[in-house]
C-alpha cells in the first residue's frame, strides 16, 4: 500500500433547503477528488442546519435511517472516483432513538460501517441531549483502501480516551468532523484556539494524524443565532499544524505520509511506558 495520501476537509456553511446543502458537499467532494483527495470528509451534519440551537421535535424529521438513501450518494461518488468517503448525518433508528452518527464509504463504495456518537454536550445553544442518544457502536476503525482510520464526533474530540481508543487499534488518522461556533453565554470568548490544541495534543500522545473539520457561517435559531467559526486544520503526529481553513467555506488539504505515526511512535513511546495497571480510578464518574 502507498504509504502517502491525500485528504480534504470540506469546510461548508448550511442552508435550511437540504437538497441544497447535499449537493454543495457533492459538488466539493467530485472537486476535491479531481484535485487528489483520496480520502474526504464532511462536517458534522453536513446537509443540516445545526439543529441543536432549539428544541424542536420537527426537526427529528431530519433524521434518516443509515445507510440510506443521502449517504449511499456519496457511497456511489466514492466507487465512480476510487475515493474514500466519511459522511456524517442524524441518524433514525425507531421512535424516540435517534443519532448522531458518520457512515464510511472505501474507495470501491463498499460500507464500511457506521460510528455513532458517544459523547453528547447539553448547555446553551449545544442542545444535544434533546436530539441524540448516547452512541453504541463503541469505538470502530475503518480498514480501508488508503490506511486506517477513525472518526469521532465534534464532543468525542474533547475526550484524551477516545484518541487513546482508536490509535490502540491501529489508526493512523482521526477525523472529527464537528460543528463548533459562538459561546451564547460567553459572547466575547472564542473557543477556536483551545479547540486547535486539545486534538492536535492527542495526535502528539497517540502518534497519529488528526484532520478536525468544521462548519462556517451564521446560522438564525428562533431566539437567536450562532456563528461557526470554521478553522478546520490537520495535523501530524508531533501535533505540527500542517494546514488550517480560514471563516469561509473552503476546501482543505494535506498530503499524509502514514509511514510518519510509527516514525513518532518509536520516537517518543508513549503506549509502551502506559501504566493500564495503575487505571482504575479514571473508571470512576468521581473520586472520593
Amino acid at each position: 500500500m502507498n504509504t502517502n495520501v491525500s485528504i480534504a476537509l470540506i469546510q461548508s456553511a448550511c442552508v435550511e433547503n437540504v437538497e441544497q446543502n447535499i449537493k454543495n458537499a457533492l459538488n466539493k467532494t467530485r472537486e476535491a477528488a479531481q484535485n487528489g483527495a483520496k480520502i474526504v470528509c464532511l462536517q458534522e451534519l453536513f446537509n443540516t442546519l445545526y439543529i441543536g440551537q432549539d428544541v424542536d421535535v420537527a426537526y427529528y424529521d431530519y433524521a434518516e435511517i443509515l445507510p440510506g438513501a443521502t449517504s449511499d450518494r456519496f457511497g456511489a461518488l466514492s466507487k465512480e472516483l476510487g475515493i474514500v468517503t466519511i459522511v456524517p448525518m442524524y441518524e433514525y433508528v425507531q421512535p424516540g432513538i435517534y443519532f448522531n452518527s458518520v457512515v464510511v464509504y472505501d474507495a470501491d463504495g463498499t460500507y464500511l460501517g457506521k460510528y455513532r456518537k458517544n459523547h453528547i454536550p447539553d448547555g446553551p445553544q449545544y442542545l444535544e441531549k434533546y436530539y441524540f442518544t448516547p452512541g453504541n457502536t463503541g469505538y470502530p476503525i475503518f480498514k480501508t483502501k488508503f490506511g486506517k482510520i477513525a472518526v469521532g464526533i465534534c464532543w468525542d474530540e474533547w475526550f484524551p480516551e477516545v484518541a487513546r481508543i482508536f490509535a490502540l487499534q491501529g489508526a493512523q488518522i482521526i477525523f472529527y468532523p464537528s460543528a463548533i461556533g459562538s459561546e451564547p453565554d460567553r459572547p466575547e470568548l472564542s473557543t477556536a484556539s483551545a479547540w486547535e490544541k486539545v486534538i492536535s495534543a492527542h495526535g502528539i500522545c497517540n502518534s497519529v494524524y488528526i484532520a478536525a473539520v468544521n462548519r462556517v457561517g451564521t446560522e438564525q435559531g428562533k431566539s437567536s443565532d450562532m456563528t461557526f467559526y470554521g478553522a478546520s486544520f490537520v495535523s501530524n503526529p508531533l501535533g505540527e499544524i500542517m494546514t488550517k481553513g480560514g471563516d469561509a467555506e473552503e476546501i482543505i488539504y494535506a498530503n499524509i505520509d502514514l509511514d510518519f505515526c510509527k516514525e513518532a511512535a518509536d520516537l517518543l513511546q508513549f503506549h509502551r511506558d502506559r501504566r493500564v495497571d495503575t487505571y482504575k480510578p479514571i473508571l470512576k464518574m468521581v473520586i472520593e
